[in-house]
């Protein structure tokens, strides 16, 4: 299962909450942090799902390196995302106060891809009542989404949407390869 997003969306924070490790994924608040994809080795005791990776990708859009170095990245994304025949889901990362037309396109190309992504909308805390009810409608029609593509408002800090994404992961990885 693939992490994928925007730099600072989140994805090393949500494996550490996922995970209930602090650390384990390193986290910065300088966009680039996550540099190479990072494998951590998931055990459940889910009877049809005892073992798998979620893998931690670097971040698209801004980051404090060099271009050269993000040109890296995205070709080794892309490699990964297009050739890595084990991969079974992607949780795709959008901040949820700022979905921006680069996460539309990053989107479409998961989906050209062959994937299904899991939208997971991060930093749900940071958002007031009004725009929490507004929010998901929001993705689902700027993403053009039916109604059963899944997304998922999710806070690292109050742990909303855990059991959700938990939910969401199993099936995606339980669930036969189309």
């Amino acid at each position: 299962m693939a992490c994928v997003g925007r730099s600072n969306v989140g994805k090393s924070t949500l494996i550490n909450t996922l995970l209930n490790r602090k650390g384990l994924a390193k986290v910065s608040r300088t966009p680039g942090k996550t540099r190479l994809l990072n494998f951590f080795r998931v055990s459940l005791s889910y009877p049809a799902l005892s073992q798998f990776y979620l893998v931690d990708l670097p971040g698209y859009g801004y980051a404090k390196v060099a271009k050269s170095m993000r040109d890296e990245w995205g070709s080794l994304i892309n490699q990964y995302l297009e050739a890595e025949p084990t991969l079974r889901g992607v949780l795709f990362l959008v901040d949820a106060r700022v979905a921006q037309a680069q996460d539309e396109m990053a989107y479409q190309w998961l989906k050209g891809l062959g994937h299904q992504p899991i939208i997971v909308l991060t930093k749900m805390d940071k958002l007031g009542n009004n725009e929490r009810r507004s929010c998901v409608a929001a993705v689902q029609k700027r993403f053009q989404l039916f109604e059963d593509d899944p997304v998922i408002a999710y806070s690292s800090l109050t742990r909303e949407g855990t059991d959700a994404l938990w939910g969401a992961i199993k099936t995606a990885l339980v669930e036969p390869a189309s």
